[in-house]
């Protein structure tokens, strides 16, 4: 990279590096300016002064699109890598126990992060008040780049290679109805017996198929249904499941007040599906920042009391 030249003496020479870098990941000035809480004038500015101070071409920019140069995309790598080094530079001099700083930006699913994940993440803040956090309630998988995302909470499966994925805890999940519905169909026997009884659906956990073992002879039985209701929001399904619209397979600790309250009735308890992993997934780099390492040890101290939930409850 061409060394900064003398125009550039008097700037914040990591604060145009970060604009850069945010600018790529961000996807356009605008979203690097909301990001960070400037204008978008300040954001062109730093990148034109960036760019004069290399004697380089940075982005190519057109009304709808952005573009990164041959320049800079190397620019782009060797900006990451200086800044990730500045920081570890800055955290190595820092004294153990001097304050940790800084915002993340975390996406949580909805219903966890509505819920089970507010109590851990009042905590983690409490305890660290220099840091700022953008909670962000979204079920599906996100860019972390483009969206400037640190972390994400993921319930489900990860199997992108592109991510660091460090397993937390395992959601146990139940079978529930309301009484009405069981008053209309009857208590069913045997999990084949669910194949006749209206169904809400969460698709990205189940669709058409639920896979149930039974947990004293571990004999397996392959459910199909037929979902009158499908949504991705675990809030919307429990509610619908309560109105008596189907029978719902949903995490234990949603179901937990419902099923004190006797509004909904645990459905063959010795008939179980697969608990779900509960994972925090981050880009790989080297170095992450304390705030992130402190969140991240902070959610592996909590969660697996934030997942529990009544496995078992039977109502006449």
């Amino acid at each position: 990279m061409t060394k900064l030249s003398s125009p550039a003496v008097s700037s914040d020479r990591i604060e145009l590096m970060q604009t850069f870098v945010r600018i790529v990941q961000a996807g356009s000035l605008s979203a690097a300016a909301t990001q960070m809480g400037t204008t978008q004038p300040t954001i062109s500015r730093r990148l034109q002064q960036l760019e004069r101070s290399l004697g380089l071409r940075l982005l190519q920019r057109s009304t709808h699109a952005m573009k990164l140069t041959e320049d800079g995309e190397r620019c782009y790598e060797r900006a990451r890598e200086l800044l990730a080094g500045w920081e570890a530079f800055e955290t190595d001099l820092r004294a153990a126990s001097s304050e940790v700083s800084g915002s993340l930006r975390v996406i949580v699913p909805h219903a966890f992060g509505q819920k089970q994940l507010i109590g851990p993440l009042a905590e983690f803040m409490r305890r660290y008040p220099g840091i700022t956090i953008e909670w962000i309630l979204h079920d599906r998988g996100s860019d972390f780049i483009t969206q400037g995302i640190d972390c994400a909470i993921q319930v489900g499966e990860t199997n992108d290679p592109s991510v660091v994925a460090i397993k937390l805890a395992e959601v146990p999940r139940m079978m529930v109805a309301s009484p009405a519905l069981l008053a209309r169909y009857g208590m069913p026997q045997h999990a084949r017996d669910l194949t006749v009884l209206p169904w809400v659906a969460i698709p990205t956990f189940y669709r058409r198929e639920v896979l149930l073992t039974h947990s004293a002879t571990g004999e397996q039985c392959h459910v199909a249904i037929q979902p009158q209701l499908s949504s991705d929001s675990l809030y919307a399904l429990s509610n619908a499941a309560v109105e008596g619209l189907g029978v719902c397979l949903g995490s234990s600790w949603l179901m937990e007040e419902h099923l004190a309250s006797g509004r909904l009735v645990q459905l063959l308890p010795e008939w179980q599906a697969a608990p779900l992993p509960v994972s925090i997934i981050y880009p790989y780099a080297r170095f992450y920042p304390a705030r992130l390492r402190h969140f991240i040890d902070t959610m592996r101290q909590a969660m697996p009391g934030s997942v529990s939930g009544a496995v078992s409850w039977r109502r006449a």
